[in-house]
């Protein structure tokens, strides 16, 4: 009796192991919630960043021109003069010595000794070496003027880049105070270093904006522009040794797959893709792109 009961339970257990359902041949995949986007025509820069140092490439020495005294003295350290501001007064020793003697025997001779000495060009008074009260002599430095016209920034160049520099091309400059100026390179000077294998270039500032000598700034040059779509660098994945990268696009509304590219331009934001050629309807993923394999099995989250 026992044996009958048993034998009718195995019977029943093996029926009801048949009628479950059975998952042989299909394997369980998980799907990956993600975002996506679509590439765009942004257009990005590659650009070239060089420092620049403020400079008065002419500085004008003003000389005395005769043996004598400074009786006036029209100027400042610092000071901004005109072309043709009298400077100096200079009297002769002579005259100093004689006083008025001469005019008081003969008051047509209208004898003075003054001598006046100008200004050759416009600029700021960089050095002065003498004030009134000073005896000085025929050809002695009074003070030296830097010429407003010569003011500009100078960069130096790598000549891999020298050409991307063009004669009156504008640039803008950039100053540690965050103030932009519109400038123009002026002149690309011949000379190059031997040593650092770089070229002087005048960049000149358009506006009056004064601008105090050995002042470092920053010039920004485009060396290329985007010409591929681009889409934002977290679409863009890489390997470990960072020189495989792809990005994961959508070929229906759940699957995902590995497209190598070749990235171009990149920023902190966005990456231009040079191949293959994607289209502004194609779908990026953006976000759960990380980690994916091969044809994966995503869901879009809106």
């Amino acid at each position: 009796m026992k044996n009958k009961l048993s034998l009718l339970l195995l019977i029943g257990l093996f029926a009801a192991c048949q009628n479950q359902p059975s998952n042989d041949g299909q394997s369980i995949q998980a799907v990956t919630p993600v975002t996506v986007v679509n590439p765009s025509n942004v257009s990005l820069n590659d650009d070239l960043t060089l420092n620049a140092n403020s400079v008065y490439l002419l500085k004008n020495l003003i000389k005395a021109n005769i043996n004598g005294y400074i009786v006036n003295s029209n100027v400042r350290l610092g000071q901004f003069v005109k072309k043709g501001q009298v400077l100096f007064t200079l009297k002769t020793k002579e005259a100093q010595s004689l006083g008025n003697t001469i005019n008081q025997l003969d008051p047509t001779f209208k004898f003075s000794g003054l001598n006046r000495i100008i200004s050759s060009s416009s600029g700021f008074i960089s050095s002065l070496n003498h004030q009134a009260g000073d005896y000085v002599q025929d050809g002695e430095p009074l003070l030296q003027i830097t010429d407003q016209n010569s003011f500009g920034f100078l960069m130096n160049v790598p000549y891999e880049y020298h050409l991307l520099f063009k004669i009156n091309e504008e640039v803008t400059i950039l100053l540690p105070d965050r103030r932009q100026l519109a400038g123009v390179i002026a002149q690309i000077m011949p000379a190059l270093d031997s040593i650092s294998q770089t070229q002087q270039v005048l960049v000149k500032v358009k506006s009056n904006t004064p601008i105090p000598e050995n002042l470092i700034a920053t010039i920004k040059l485009s060396k290329k522009t985007s010409s591929q779509l681009t889409v934002p660098t977290s679409c863009v994945l890489t390997d470990e040794s960072q020189q495989n990268f792809w990005i994961m696009k959508m070929i229906n509304d759940s699957t995902a797959v590995k497209i190598p590219i070749q990235k171009g331009i990149e920023n902190n934001d966005r990456i231009e893709i040079l191949s293959p050629t994607l289209s502004e309807k194609d779908l990026i993923l953006l976000t759960g792109n990380y980690g994916l394999a091969d044809t994966a099995r995503v869901k879009i989250q809106h």
